[in-house]
């Protein structure tokens, strides 16, 4: 059987998936629709049962626009992600866990329920100090939108 990408249905969603990257989990064939709707709690039973979690550290896409993401990420006890920053606006959603996020000048300690927004640009760093599991949103600035408001 060639390793060429097939698709399978599973219910009202069509899947694609390649034979030969038996890593890869499959994607739904968009992830821009005009309403998407996710089980949370499944979502992350799915990233605890996949292999990349062994590494520590797994992440999925679950809203996927030019401007607008929305990614589901788990981190295990003691993983760092080292200082970086983005090319737009983040939030980020805790959904279980303790992570501290450091940006901005001080560090924050987010728990579940906590929210963070940090502008672009803004370097960043973070370490789990549970296991924890939180929503990453990422906002790319538009035509019209400019750091001051104006637009």
């Amino acid at each position: 059987m060639p390793d060429a990408p097939r698709s399978v249905l599973d219910g009202p969603r069509a899947y694609a998936f390649s034979m030969a990257a038996e890593h890869r989990r499959p994607h739904p064939p968009t992830m821009a629709s005009p309403f998407l709707e996710f089980d949370l709690a499944a979502e992350v039973d799915r990233l605890h049962l996949e292999s990349t979690w062994q590494t520590g550290r797994n992440a999925r896409t679950l809203v996927k626009y030019d401007d607008f993401r929305v990614v589901l990420t788990a981190l295990r006890s003691g993983v760092r992600i080292s200082e970086h920053k983005t090319d737009g606006r983040i939030s980020i959603h805790m959904l279980s866990g303790h992570l501290r996020l450091n940006a901005a000048g001080r560090a924050f300690d987010l728990r579940p329920g906590s929210l963070v927004a940090l502008d672009q640009g803004e370097p960043h760093d973070l370490e789990a100090l549970d296991d924890s599991t939180f929503l990453l949103t990422i906002a790319w600035p538009g035509p019209r939108d400019t750091a001051n408001g104006d637009g």
